[in-house]
């Protein structure tokens, strides 16, 4: 009898050792930017794999920018190297959308119930929305904010616990720590790469990219010459010099500039940067009307590709969990987006007396009233658009065009690339 008994328990172990105790469902995730992502897309997936041991995220090869993830999605549409999961900037969802490539979420919000209980409020949801249709979940949002240099603030005669209000005293206050000298210039504005922060002083002037039936520009009536006419005077009256994305963010670090105007989703890699080189402070980015203005909100939505039916319901428990209070705790702390879940901001569990402890992080969070979605063109030239109003921001820079000039040729130009009904 004990013989027989040792048999059946050897055989139990034989299939507990030949037979999973689980199936196993891999999905493969794509996302941009990792300088800001990496370590926060390793923190979460680990988490989220103890959580859901049956499921393995495996990251396919990441993409240096927005522009560069959603054109690689583009382009492996239809073929085995389109991954299940991508994270997509915010003003590149529409893009998906019009080719009918992301899966449409509705159903699964639906499905789920009430989303304001797992901390996705109608506004948070309407960030990833296009048109009504859930593209994808909000994952990490920003907006601008203004960073400085305490130290050179001082040393011009400003006063670092009031820092300027408006675009003149920046200007002003600019010019007076280039006029420092020893090197220094006195301002960087991350004007590069996309429309973003031509966006910040557009919507911060209270205009729009386009007219309401998308069929004409409106980028370059009154509020946008306003825009292209501060850029001009951060050159040639504030001390901006013509830098790289890259060198501008050495040179901040470095404690070469006064102020640096950029995304708040590089705050945390800035506070390393910087260390102990001087007294690093954060405040409100300027807005041309006060009254009527508004920011872009930057970051990037997390997005179901899959079709298969498996993947898909594995999918939707990551991209909660990645959007859900956990992820946004870790996002918060590790770039220095603004929280994109409500649960996440407000409790103790999450990120609960986090602004208190780090004040750094209150100027992007004082800003969310005035954010507004960042504009998606319509058509497939969206990418084209926005490179076109960047060529043009740069004759502004180094001053190879006058502000109207510049503006007005990149309306022509982007006027052209607009579909036709």
């Amino acid at each position: 009898m004990k013989h027989i008994t040792q048999l059946l328990a050897a055989a139990a172990v034989s299939m507990a050792i030949a037979l999973p105790a689980h199936a196993e469902t891999t999905l493969t995730v794509h996302y941009p930017m990792p300088g800001f992502f990496k370590d926060v897309m390793d923190t979460i997936s680990k988490k989220f794999m103890e959580e859901n041991p049956d499921i393995k995220i495996q990251f396919a090869s990441p993409s240096a920018t927005y522009e560069e993830g959603i054109q690689t999605i583009l382009r492996q549409v239809g073929t085995s190297e389109m991954p299940d999961i991508t994270f997509i900037g915010l003003n590149r969802l529409r893009m998906l959308d019009e080719r009918d490539v992301a899966v449409d979420l509705g159903p699964l919000v639906q499905k789920d119930g009430n989303m304001a209980e797992q901390g996705f409020s109608d506004t948070i949801l309407k960030l990833a929305q296009v048109k009504g249709k859930q593209v994808g979940l909000a994952f990490a949002t920003s907006n601008p904010i203004m960073y400085y240099n305490a130290d050179l603030v001082k040393a011009a005669g400003g006063d670092p616990e009031n820092p300027p209000k408006t675009w003149d005293e920046v200007i002003a206050l600019g010019g007076k720590i280039k006029a420092l000298g020893n090197g220094v210039d006195g301002i960087d504005f991350r004007w590069q790469g996309d429309d973003w922060m031509f966006s910040a002083l557009l919507f911060g002037a209270g205009g729009k990219m386009l007219s309401d039936d998308e069929s004409k520009v409106a980028f370059n009536g009154p509020e946008g010459q306003k825009a292209v006419e501060v850029l001009h005077r951060l050159v040639t009256e504030g001390g901006m010099p013509v830098f790289t994305k890259a060198a501008g963010e050495q040179a901040f670090a470095a404690g070469k500039v006064g102020f640096e105007f950029q995304t708040t989703g590089a705050l945390r890699n800035t506070i390393k940067n910087v260390g102990n080189k001087f007294d690093l402070r954060t405040a409100k980015i300027p807005l041309i009307d006060p009254v009527n203005g508004h920011l872009p909100t930057g970051g990037n939505a997390v997005v179901i590709l899959t079709h298969d039916a498996a993947k898909q319901d594995a999918a939707w428990k990551f991209a909660k969990f990645a959007a859900g209070p956990y992820g946004a705790s870790v996002v918060v702390p590790g770039t220095g987006y603004v929280p994109n879940n409500e649960l996440a901001a407000k409790s103790a569990d999450y990120l609960g007396d986090f602004y208190k402890q780090n004040p750094l992080f209150q100027a992007g969070l004082s800003q969310m009233p005035v954010m507004i979605p960042w504009y998606a063109f319509p058509g497939s030239n969206g990418v084209k658009v926005t490179q076109t109003i960047v060529d043009n921001l740069s004759r502004i820079v180094d001053q190879s065009a006058e502000p109207k000039e510049a503006l007005d040729d990149a309306a022509a130009d982007v006027e052209d690339m607009l579909p036709r009904s």
